[in-house]
């Protein structure tokens, strides 16, 4: 059974919802809420790092697919890795809201309604399954 679980890990990978007012709607109607990530996805190396290290981690990624809506809001420098120009928009529009400082890697969990409940700067200074069971027990606590 551990196997099939993990299988599925593997095969259906992390699912990232582009458009954030989507990722309000979902999180309202599935009692979920939001990681929202802000990343330099070719040039921030501690962004490379956090994602690789810890979102997309078997053990983040378990707990993120049952209590998570994830939103990344990505700043690459390179042009071919320059999204439309409405995706760069809707990430400029919650750089306004939630990175006024332009820090990266920002990591903030919020409420549906988009309130903050708790901020990360950089990669956090804890391993994956102390911070993975962190963001779980916030989670938890709003259910």
């Amino acid at each position: 059974m551990k196997l099939f679980a993990l299988l599925l890990v593997v095969l259906i990978p992390i699912q990232w919802e582009p458009d954030f007012e989507n990722a309000k709607k979902t999180a309202k109607e599935n009692h979920k809420l939001i990681l929202l990530n802000f990343s330099g996805s070719d040039w921030c190396g501690p962004c490379i790092l956090f994602r690789r290290d810890y979102l997309e981690s078997e053990n983040f990624t378990q707990m993120a697919n049952n209590n998570l809506v994830l939103v990344n809001a990505d700043f690459p420098r390179k042009k071919k890795n320059i999204g439309t120009s409405e995706v760069v928009k809707r990430n400029e529009a919650l750089a306004e809201i939630y990175n006024k400082d332009g820090s990266f890697p920002l990591t903030l969990l919020l409420d549906a309604d988009g309130k903050v409940l708790k901020t990360w700067h950089g990669v956090p200074e804890v391993t994956v399954a102390e911070w993975t069971a962190s963001v779980k027990a916030i989670c938890d606590s709003k259910k």
